[in-house]
């Protein structure tokens, strides 16, 4: 029996093994999609963040930093690293002394952004929503613990 490791699963026979090398269409839900990767990317605040404060136009780090309030200085430069290396973002080194450096949203990082304003906005939107959800959640669990009760 010839027995193969693909996508984290032994797989035991050729039908076995060609079913798991033929591509399946992309399935968010499905463990070994590999849009996963990219999801959770996408779904760091920081990313988000940067993505968002981006779609004007390139911007330093600095000024990076400045826009979004409450990231670290290696907070920013990993997100930057990360975004770059997914193809959602582009380091534009002009090559000058004193260094200079601008990001900016590559065709794809456009494409991505639109949504993640859409998301910001609905964020903005419904925040007095999820605020008050949050202090009638946090009622009834006070209720549910201080009632005792046979």
């Amino acid at each position: 029996m010839i027995r193969r490791h693909i996508l984290g699963r032994i797989i035991g026979s050729t039908a076995d093994a060609e079913a798991a090398a033929t591509p399946s269409p992309p399935d968010i839900c499905a463990q070994t999609c590999p849009s996963r990767a990219i999801l959770e990317l996408i779904a760091d605040k920081w990313a988000l963040l940067v993505l968002h404060a981006l779609l004007p136009g390139p911007m330093r780090n600095g000024e990076l930093m400045r826009a979004i309030g409450g990231v670290s200085q290696k907070m920013l430069t990993q997100t930057l690293r990360e975004l770059e290396r997914n193809g959602l973002v582009e380091r534009l080194d002009h090559h000058e002394v004193p260094p200079r450096v601008d990001y900016r949203l590559s065709a794809l990082g456009v494409s991505l952004s639109a949504k993640v304003r859409d998301l910001g906005a609905w964020a903005e939107a419904h925040i007095a929503e999820v605020e008050a959800a949050r202090r009638d959640f946090e009622m009834r669990e006070r209720g549910q613990r201080g009632g005792g009760g046979a």
